[in-house]
């Protein structure tokens, strides 16, 4: 590497290197912070601490399927199940997921726990009933 030491009172102070150095320098290093950031997400996903998720749940999320109805299925819950789990009637959760009603906010944080999810991952504006 072709560097230049510039220094202040015999104390170096910058080094200078060529411009094409720097680049490459710069793309070393963005590549070693992937790495790093690469290492610790597998971590977490080892621990449990994160979760990664199929293509076909991501498609089912993004296609405008109601969240709910996405998550309880990914979780392998029946409606029965997860009624059962937050306390509510199947046919509320069944309403909820079909967009007839909105959860209160109460029933979204225990849906939420139950289906190891935030709860904003449960809503979907598009279903919202208008009051």
């Amino acid at each position: 590497m072709n560097v230049q030491i510039i220094t202040d009172h015999d104390i170096p102070a910058f080094a200078v290197v060529p411009f094409d150095e720097w680049q490459h320098l710069q793309e070393r290093l963005e590549e070693l912070e992937d790495l790093a950031d690469a290492r610790i997400l597998s971590a977490k996903i080892a621990t449990g601490e994160d979760e990664t998720f199929p293509d076909s749940f991501v498609e089912r999320l993004l296609s405008g399927e109601h969240p709910l109805k996405v998550w309880r299925e990914y979780r392998g819950h029946t409606v029965a199940a997860l009624a059962a789990a937050c306390n509510v009637s199947p046919p509320a959760l069944s309403q909820i997921e079909n967009g007839r009603r909105n959860p209160s906010a109460m029933l979204l944080k225990r849906l939420a726990v139950t289906l190891k999810c935030d709860m904003e991952e449960l809503l979907n504006e598009e279903f919202a009933v208008q009051n």
